[in-house]
């Protein structure tokens, strides 16, 4: 169910469907593909909105979509896609052929990532499922009403929730699988995907996709 999905780093994801290719948050990218279909920016922190890694995934057609808020800083990456779009947590949409849904993306104690900054996680509907990358969120009560197959959940604390609240947050959802990110690299110790594995609940799977 999993294998058209891969985490390359921290919450880069390259996620393949037929014959689009489609990108969450490039970052520290190995080569330069430039295979992107879609791109999709969680939120406009340096290690998840660069400019840099999409220039290496993008092609001249490949589409940018970015937060309501980050429009005007989505611009340092025009030259390097297509079309630009932007959207609003909470949003139903189709661009081209790829449907997805936002979800609002935040922290309810900590400061990094307030509600009011419009950040987003998306939910992407792929060969008959529903992949929820949750972006830079805690266990929002947005996010435990999502309904999915996959869910892709950052995991290493200080920004985001930690593996035991990633966990408890993946328990009350119960998709079928469940794959951690956003550990190992920046935050987080590569010993938390194990540790979050530990603690989600059968008969969800946990796949441990990190790369590098």
């Amino acid at each position: 169910m999993t294998e058209n999905i891969r985490v390359l780093t921290h919450n880069s994801i390259r996620i393949e469907s037929g014959s689009d290719v489609i990108y969450v948050d490039p970052f520290q990218v190995k080569g330069t593909p430039r295979d992107a279909s879609f791109i999709l920016i969680t939120h406009d922190h340096y290690d998840h909105f660069s400019p840099e890694d999409i220039a290496k995934v993008a092609g001249d057609d490949s589409v940018l979509v970015v937060p309501e808020k980050m429009e005007r800083k989505a611009k340092e990456a025009a030259g390097k896609v297509g079309d630009i779009y932007t959207v609003k947590p909470g949003e139903d949409r189709e661009i081209g052929n790829l449907h997805f849904e936002t979800v609002p993306a935040y922290n309810l104690l900590k400061p990094f990532h307030p509600k009011s900054a419009g950040w987003v996680g998306y939910v992407l509907m792929i060969d008959g499922k529903r992949i929820y990358i949750a972006g830079d969120t805690d266990a929002t009560k947005e996010a435990k009403s999502v309904k999915c197959d996959i869910i892709l959940v950052p995991v290493g604390g200080t920004y985001t929730m930690d593996a035991k609240k990633a966990a408890e947050l993946v328990n009350e959802i119960e998709p079928e699988v469940t794959i951690p990110t956003h550990y190992g690299n920046i935050v987080g110790k590569k010993e938390d995907g194990e540790h979050f594995s530990g603690l989600v609940k059968a008969p969800v799977r946990v796949d441990l996709k990190m790369e590098y």
